[in-house]
């Protein structure tokens, strides 16, 4: 289940890095899931298929998707990833 900030814009302009980033994570078998973006900025996905037991997703979770979104929505300060 999707939860939206009180914001809209924001959670649009989260969501579409987050499509940025979706098709090297499907390449791979797996995939990632916008959950929850909050107002404060911090971002909640989800990783499914591959990603679940993958052992770089940590390096992805923050080398890959939090680098892309803080350098590309400012805003942002932490993604977590939630079960």
């Amino acid at each position: 289940m999707m939860s939206e900030p009180a914001d809209q814009d924001k959670y649009d302009e989260v969501r579409q890095v987050i499509e940025m980033i979706r098709p090297a994570a499907q390449a791979d078998g797996g995939d990632i899931e916008l959950v929850r973006v909050q107002d404060d900025g911090e971002v909640h996905v989800r990783f499914l298929g591959e990603c679940v037991a993958c052992p770089s997703r940590n390096l992805t979770l923050k080398s890959g998707i939090e680098a892309n979104l803080k350098s590309r929505v400012p805003w942002v300060h932490t993604v977590i990833a939630v079960d």
